[in-house]
């Protein structure tokens, strides 16, 4: 375990601190007194399996008590060591330039259309700009989707950052997204800001025009020398079908801005082979390519991935990420460093909870006390070498040029390094080789960041997570429900393919990094277990108090006071854990009801669809989710903390039948109160807790005419089988 209040230095000069939370004494000391309630709660589960007649009831119950015990302790063991860190890149800054290691960024793309070539473009442009020397800068844009839009957006990318590099490190211009720039009250109004901007706003006018034609005329083709490559796109060509096409669109060595002042940094753009035949193992499939064709072409020592929604924030970046990856009492072990994902134009409250303010910042640092911090995917510095097997044994891929320590000191135009590069982004390369398996991104899962974080931390490297003040990568959220949900059912498809592999945290995991790692690690592999405890409250106190059959302890009995304990001592834990962390009181409210929505939407359907094909009934694929700009309307409700339900969905009914199920336990409990006293106190409290979360849906339901508003066929069929969980529950508790 890392040391506390450390300063490391590199040459008498400190790089980073480290330091604990304060809060870790009394977080362990309440970890013992809840262990303590649960194991208490455990006796009366069983005692009364024991005695009662109630046996179905008693036992969902006590498995869904269980679930919920287990996932509190895979938090609890995040809060075991929290550390903070800070590091001083203005001493690392003041190293020789000679002194500073290659950089390659991989930037993934898979759809104009869902993500349109000039979000691309920024982020790319972003990158290409950070406060580093340009020579030793590699930017690829892997174009997933083989398309000859994004190619030419790229161009013209290319283009215009001989006018935007040197505009920003004249200025000292810290947003270095365009967009972000020309839009924001940083933008200065002068002559040459205006000039520029006119610029940016031709070459985005050309780039969407090109997109909404959906062919790159000839015209529209600036640059002799790239003309030739828009022929490969013939009429066999398709998203599924093509050849693998690489072209330099920047090259450091010879390309200067306008002014003949600053060097370039290199963009090139890559499309890996594709073949119907052949498995192309999605995002990680498209990193391993990136990997390979970088290995042949510069052979950066350190990596940066990133989103193509994701642009850099911050043109420091990759200097805080080196106070870390140079260090040399750490970096031998040192696999990769993690910036938090941080979000634009997130609503007052972020009513979906999009910034996953527990997922990105306060799980992290709790990790970040163990071995570090997960993979989650974007803004991500790594180690070259830690794609080559465990810090003690190197694994050599199958040619020399792919050696993680090798210098490539060739042009990377030169005919014999492009050749090469064409050979391994090949669909066919990767047969009979350790690629996903043992070198590179790990296949094996949706969620290939998650899995091979995970893999390398179970190899023995560890990870460090940087969460400087001014967000380092900032990206769009989606303003609609029903892309929140979509997105998370495919991530719980992914966890839960890790959960039941060879490679379960429970158990190959909690082996190889320890328990409480393991066990960390085990929240987000079981994420999808927690649709059994919140339908199981969801549904059967409520139907119960229907039938004034008592499943909870009364007010009088003593086991009354534990579940308000259980209860309210994780609610509150959990609320000082968002507040410490400078979340608000209204974000941490639309953050928990989202776990209730994700349980009835995405955990539920995510769980029916793996097991589907987990039997061999169903397949699943990837589904990209859309960062497309959406309509007005969908944008002014997300503003206004609206909810957007989006198209008829029936991923909507299991939530619809409970706020519907929950609203007649409410009422009919009120009434009781009148009748039966105290005895159904607790049954009245979750539907009352569950009617409060579920506002946002009766007013979809019944008060809302907009186009974001619940489906009139969602909510009838939602009444439905509300009907016959009614009369079902009359055989069942009666």
């Amino acid at each position: 375990m890392e040391a506390h209040n450390r300063k490391q230095s590199v040459g008498g000069t400190t790089l980073h601190t480290c330091h604990p939370c304060r809060r870790t004494v009394p977080y362990r000391i309440y970890a013992v007194i809840h262990t303590c309630g649960i194991l208490a709660l455990m006796y009366h589960h069983i005692n009364s399996l024991l005695k009662s007649d109630t046996t179905l009831i008693t036992s969902l119950l006590l498995i869904s008590d269980v679930i919920l015990a287990f996932m509190w302790a895979t938090q609890a063991s995040l809060r075991f060591n929290p550390v903070h860190r800070s590091e001083y890149p203005e001493m690392y800054a003041a190293k020789p330039k000679e002194d500073f290691p290659k950089l390659d960024v991989f930037i993934c793309t898979a759809d104009p259309y869902k993500e349109p070539p000039m979000m691309v473009v920024n982020t790319a442009l972003s990158a290409m700009a950070y406060d580093y020397p340009s020579d030793k800068i590699s930017v690829y844009v892997s174009d997933d989707g083989g398309s000859s839009l994004t190619l030419f957006a790229l161009m013209e990318a290319a283009e215009f950052s001989k006018l935007w590099l040197p505009y920003c490190k004249n200025n000292n211009i810290q947003d270095r997204s365009p967009e972000v720039y020309f839009s924001s009250q940083s933008y200065a109004w002068n002559d040459e800001a205006n000039n520029l901007k006119i610029l940016y706003e031709d070459m985005k006018s050309r780039v969407e025009h090109v997109v909404d034609s959906g062919k790159v005329d000839t015209e529209y083709i600036t640059c002799d020398q790239f003309r030739g490559v828009f022929d490969l796109w013939t009429h066999k060509f398709t998203r599924q079908e093509h050849p693998t096409i690489i072209q330099v669109l920047q090259n450091s060595e010879i390309d200067m801005d306008d002014t003949g002042k600053y060097i370039m940094p290199n963009l090139i753009y890559v499309s890996r082979e594709k073949s119907k035949g052949s498995s192309h193992h999605f995002k990680a499939g498209a990193l391993n390519t990136l990997l390979r064709v970088s290995g042949v072409m510069t052979n950066s020592p350190v990596i940066l991935t990133l989103d193509c929604d994701m642009y850099s924030n911050d043109p420091t970046t990759p200097v805080r990420a080196l106070c870390y990856l140079t260090d040399p009492k750490i970096k031998s072990g040192l696999g990769y460093v993690q910036f938090p994902q941080k979000f634009q134009g997130v609503s007052k409250n972020d009513i979906y909870a999009c910034e996953y303010k527990r997922l990105f910042e306060i799980n992290m640092i709790g990790f970040d006390g163990l071995m570090g911090p997960n993979h989650v995917g974007t803004g991500c510095f790594f180690n070259r070498r830690v794609f080559y097997g465990p810090p003690s044994s190197l694994i050599l891929a199958e040619i020399d040029e792919l050696k993680p320590n090798r210098i490539a000191d060739k042009s990377i135009e030169a005919k014999d390094v492009l050749e090469l590069a064409h050979s391994v982004a090949g669909c066919n390369y990767e047969h009979n080789t350790n690629w996903g398996s043992k070198i590179g991104f790990r296949y094996g899962s949706l969620v290939e960041d998650y899995y091979t974080g995970y893999r390398l931390h179970c190899e023995g490297w560890r990870s460090v997570f940087c969460s400087p003040k001014r967000p380092a990568f900032c990206g769009d959220v989606p303003r609609s429900l029903f892309d929140v949900v979509s997105q998370q059912k495919r991530w719980a498809i992914g966890l839960l393919e890790v959960s039941i592999s060879r490679y379960s945290p429970l158990t190959y995991g909690i082996k190889s990094v320890g328990l409480l790692m393991g066990v960390g690690y085990c929240q987000y592999a079981f994420w999808a277990f927690w649709f059994i405890p919140i339908i199981v409250y969801g549904f059967l106190p409520q139907l119960a108090l229907l039938y004034g059959v008592s499943v909870l302890p009364k007010s009088s009995d003593p086991w009354f006071w534990l579940y308000i304990f259980l209860f309210l001592g994780a609610y509150l834990q959990d609320l000082l854990d968002f507040l410490l962390e400078g979340g608000t009181y209204g974000g941490w409210w639309n953050d928990q009801r989202m776990w209730m929505i994700r349980g009835f939407t995405s955990f539920l359907f995510g769980s029916i669809e793996f097991t589907l094909k987990t039997l061999n009934l169903s397949t699943h694929g990837f589904n990209l989710t859309s960062k497309a700009n959406e309509d007005d309307e969908l944008i002014k409700r997300y503003e206004k903390e609206i909810f957007d339900f989006g198209p008829s969905s029936s991923m909507f009914l299991p939530l619809t039948t409970a706020a519907i199920v929950n609203l007649f336990a409410f009422v009919w409990g009120i009434y009781g109160l009148f009748i039966w006293g105290e005895r159904f106190v607790l049954e009245l409290m979750l539907a009352s807790f569950a009617v409060v979360n579920c506002l946002p849906v009766y007013e979809a339901m019944m008060l809302r005419k907009d186009a974001g508003k619940l489906p009139k066929r969602t909510s009838l069929s939602a009444l439905f089988v509300t009907v016959i969980l009614i009369v079902s529950g009359y055989f069942v508790l009666k």
